[in-house]
């Protein structure tokens, strides 16, 4: 894919307030530590990762991703009325219906002819994202448009935290790690067609993507049912009933005790022994991650399209100024520099203070870079986004 007239104007982010240290996670977790003879300090020895942000509780994600939006928009000279297409790409949303990107919208203002929309690919939704809109920019259906996303660890964390503490085994610890590793934040991109008079935006040149969906169960993030939680429906009041229903066929039952048993009220005796939960109280999320197997194999994925992205920006390796990676962790940082062949020099990494805030991380990442003036204008820079499925997505610009 090859770009001429798209520009990224500006990016603009917010972070949570609250620090949580990995001290502060293990401290929760020293039960568990005590029990496999774990020393403290292990979980940021095996990431890298010092601290990470988490929202406070209840805070809505719209909210964030706005906050970002007018942030983007502070700095650049668009307008919210100027805005054709708003996109939220995050993993986390706030409902199944209607698109979180319209709660954002709302906030913001954007006109009524707007595109609003959801759309969600793991952690590469934003990079996607600016896809969809740049495809708009360049068969000039629009002059303007914004990516947004937040995203939000805490009520994973505290979940696995506390399955943790009930199975406190290797096998736990080992597929729960990545989990911990997860921060919060919200980021938002405006892209134009440099229509809008700013002589600093960064031109997106092109991109390429590679995908492994063989590999799609190696990382999953949902929400299902908890052992109780089956236990409970399978022997609610409503299964109960319709189990002595089937065995009264034949009558196998006094007269009396079927009257009892099919009016509107279970007998007080029955009804508290009854589980009062219902579907939605007994959903619960999970998150399940083979690490090993995702760098594994997420490593050839990233070789195989950092090869074809070279090739379709007419670049060499070494013509690369500066890169910006999603913030998995150290391993999987120092492994992908590796194998791409990058020296470690040209990267901006946030993960030690930030962890994986999934969509977000590049973005957000890239937004500190150029604050610190580690990006500059003429680099050629390249983001390279990978997320679970197994999808790769790398996007090279002219900063």
């Amino acid at each position: 894919m090859k770009y001429s007239r798209v520009q990224m104007e500006s990016i603009g982010y917010e972070l949570p307030p609250v620090v949580i240290t990995s001290e502060d996670l293990e401290q929760r977790l020293l039960p568990m530590y005590e029990a496999l003879h774990i020393a403290p300090g292990q979980l940021q020895a095996l990431t890298g990762i010092n601290e990470r942000r988490w929202w406070e509780k209840g805070h809505v994600l719209s909210d964030g991703a706005a906050a970002a939006a007018r942030k983007a928009l502070e700095q650049s000279n668009v307008e919210a009325k100027d805005i054709e297409a708003l996109v939220y790409t995050g993993v986390c949303r706030e409902n199944f219906e209607p698109a979180t990107a319209c709660a954002v919208a709302s906030q913001l203002g954007i006109g009524q002819d707007a595109n609003i929309y959801d759309i969600s690919n793991a952690c590469l939704g934003v990079m996607n994202g600016i896809i969809d809109i740049a495809n708009r920019i360049e068969l000039k259906q629009i002059r303007a448009g914004m990516v947004v996303s937040c995203e939000s660890s805490r009520e994973i964390v505290e979940i696995m935290i506390e399955r943790m503490l009930n199975d406190k085994s290797m096998t736990m610890f080992t597929q729960s790690l990545a989990t911990l590793t997860g921060g919060s934040g919200a980021a938002a991109v405006l892209l134009t067609d440099g229509s809008f008079d700013n002589k600093d935006t960064h031109r997106l040149l092109g991109g390429a993507n590679q995908s492994a969906p063989e590999f799609h169960e190696l990382c999953r993030w949902g929400v299902t049912l908890t052992p109780q939680a089956i236990g409970d429906l399978m022997f609610s009041p409503d299964k109960l009933l319709a189990a002595i229903d089937q065995v009264m066929e034949p009558e196998v039952l006094p007269t009396a005790i079927k009257d009892v048993m099919t009016s509107e009220k279970l007998p007080p005796a029955l009804a508290n022994i009854m589980p009062s939960e219902k579907l939605p109280a007994a959903l619960s999320e999970f998150m399940s991650t083979d690490s090993v197997a995702v760098l594994k194999h997420g490593a050839k994925l990233g070789v195989k399209t950092w090869g074809t992205f070279l090739t379709r920006m007419g670049w060499a390796r070494d013509q690369v100024d500066k890169v910006i990676c999603h913030q998995v962790g150290e391993g999987h940082r120092d492994t992908i520099l590796k194998e791409l062949g990058i020296d470690p020099e040209k990267d901006f990494s946030t993960y030690k203070y930030l962890g994986n805030i999934g969509t977000v991380s590049v973005p957000l990442t890239a937004a500190i870079a150029e604050q610190r003036q580690f990006l500059k204008k003429g680099d050629r820079v390249s983001f390279l986004g990978i997320g679970s499925g197994l999808n790769c997505l790398m996007l090279g610009w002219e900063w």
